[in-house]
Formats: C-alpha cells, structure tokens, sequence
C-alpha cells in the first residue's frame, strides 16, 4: 500500500488515464465469456509483488468457476489508492458492462489515518454511484488492528457494516480474515498476501459475489 499516486486535472490517477486506450480496446467480455466482476481496490487487488495468475482478481475468477459461475474478473487496483482515488475513479474504472462490483478500499485509509468521517463519506460516495448505475455491490471491509487506538479502531471497523446496511449491499466483514499477521500468507511486507494468501481471500469472496450475479438480470 504505497503512496497515493498524483491526480490529474480530471480527478483520474495518471496512471489510469495512460491505460484508457488499453481499457478502450477491451471487447465486450459479458457476451462472450460471462458476466463481468470488476474489483475496485488498491495494491491488494493489483497483485503488488505476485504474478497476474496468482493476484486476487485471477483467485477470483477460479474461485467462480469452481462454484460453476460463468464470470469474467476484471482488476480495478491502484496501488496506493485510498478512498479518496477510489471515488474520483469510480466511473473510469468500473466499465458500463460491469455487472457486479467488489469494493475493496480502506486499507490505506487506515495506514494513513485518515479521518473516519471522510473514509464513510468517500465509500458512501463510491457505492451511490454504483447503485446508480445498477450494479451489484459486494462491500469489502477491514478490521483495524488495536494498536491503532481503541477510538479509531471502533469507528473505521464501524463504517462497513453501517455502509452496507444504509445501500442494501452484500458486506464481506474483513478482506484479510485469517491472512492478517500470519506469516505463511503473507509476503515479506506483512501487508500484503501471498498466492495462497490471496487464493484463501478470493475463496471467501466467491460465494457473495456468485449470489449477486445470479441476482442480475
């Protein structure tokens, strides 16, 4: 979970603007291979440090077609990203033939102190929009560690469940259940997992996110 990147005059990190022809060329996945999953998230969901195959949105895609959901998976992750970048992207990143997206953001939030006020209000922000756009919505949370303090930890572990609950969207309480602080799943930073670490993240997903497709229309 890196610094968060420099925005353009538009509001889009630089780095999304320069992969706009790739995004752009992409064909329509829905018709040919099954309903689109976009993640939107930070470096957890761009794989920082772990092969394309082996990155959460790749776990995913299996993780569905283990549960025999047809499904395309589409990573949406800047490495850095807090919810700030997560809602001045929401539009570019999530393409229109998205049929359910996973909101994976806080975590740099969360390394960064960011006030609890503005984490709800930016997730709040990025979940309107995607109801407006009539998409299924998967909430990731996170659970802040203790020694963050008592105060910070009860009100940022407080915003997904309450989230969730106000847009009546799926809630997946912690995207690093049974990979925090566990060494085996996790890479050398302690921060982000490794393969199996995110094969154990994906396994969980997969079950919300297949009850949401089934859900469209």
């Amino acid at each position: 979970m890196r610094k968060t990147p420099a925005l353009s005059p538009a509001g889009l990190p630089r780095r999304a603007l320069l992969a706009l022809p790739l995004l752009a060329l992409a064909p329509p996945a829905r018709a040919a291979r099954g309903p689109v999953v976009t993640i939107l998230g930070d470096s957890i969901t761009a794989g920082l440090g772990l092969p394309a195959a082996a990155a959460l949105p790749a776990q995913l895609h299996l993780a569905l077609n283990r549960l025999g959901v047809a499904n395309v998976v589409r990573g949406a992750g800047v490495s850095g990203d807090t919810t700030a970048g997560g809602a001045a992207r929401v539009d570019f990143s999530v393409q229109p033939d998205t049929a359910v997206v996973v909101v994976a953001l806080g975590g740099n939030d969360l390394l960064q102190g960011v006030d609890t006020k503005t984490t709800r209000a930016n997730l709040d922000k990025i979940l309107t929009r995607l109801k407006a756009r009539h998409m299924g919505v998967v909430l990731a949370g996170l659970r802040a560690p203790p020694e963050i303090g008592a105060n910070y930890a009860r009100d940022f572990n407080a915003i997904f469940p309450a989230l969730a609950k106000a847009h009546h969207v799926s809630l997946y309480p912690d995207l690093l259940a049974g990979i925090a602080r566990n060494g085996a799943l996790n890479q050398e930073d302690a921060i982000h997992p490794n393969a199996k670490g995110a094969e154990i993240i994906a396994t969980g997903l997969a079950p919300l996110v297949a009850r949401e497709l089934k859900k469209r229309p």
